[in-house]
């Protein structure tokens, strides 16, 4: 257990948003100053190149000086990535009956519904992450019956 951290993996399209965007977004998501207390559940950002190294690198000093604390976000070389355990996935969403069992249908092989992005903002919003405005633009293109759109809407409401 002790020999990796849990991250997510964002594929992005630099003419759509920039990688400075996605640090910004990074930086304010989290408490950088929070020591880690296991490699499990640290804070990390991984590069792919000497540019985002740089900004990284860049943007961990800017909150530092901010904010006057340490800052203990790492910031690492990429190397791999290792999708977690199909259990793992989705994990608020699977235990949702009712909307994992409607989006079970519309995407019968699990590795669709791991890769679909409805099912990733269902899951957030089950979660309470977004806003209400957010959440109701996004519901009539996530593929969702009106029952299980009032069921989001209660998750989410029960969250925030």
């Amino acid at each position: 257990m002790g020999d990796h951290t849990e991250t997510l993996q964002i594929k992005f399209n630099p003419e759509q948003i920039s990688y400075s965007t996605l640090l910004e977004i990074f930086w304010s998501d989290h408490n950088p100053s929070s020591y880690p207390y296991s490699r499990q559940y640290r804070a990390v950002v991984f590069y792919h190149n000497s540019e985002q190294k740089e900004l990284a690198e860049k943007t961990r000093e800017e909150i530092a000086e901010k904010t006057g604390r340490n800052v203990y976000t790492a910031i690492e070389a990429y190397t791999n990535f290792y999708a977690a355990e199909d259990y793992h996935q989705k994990y608020y969403l699977q235990a949702n009956r009712r909307l994992i069992g409607e989006l079970n249908e519309i995407y019968p092989d699990f590795p669709d519904l791991i890769h679909s992005t409805a099912a990733a903002r269902i899951n957030g919003y089950i979660m309470g992450y977004g806003t209400t405005e957010e959440l109701e633009r996004d519901l009539p293109e996530l593929g969702l019956s009106q029952r299980a759109q009032s069921d989001l809407i209660s998750a989410f409401q029960r969250r925030n």
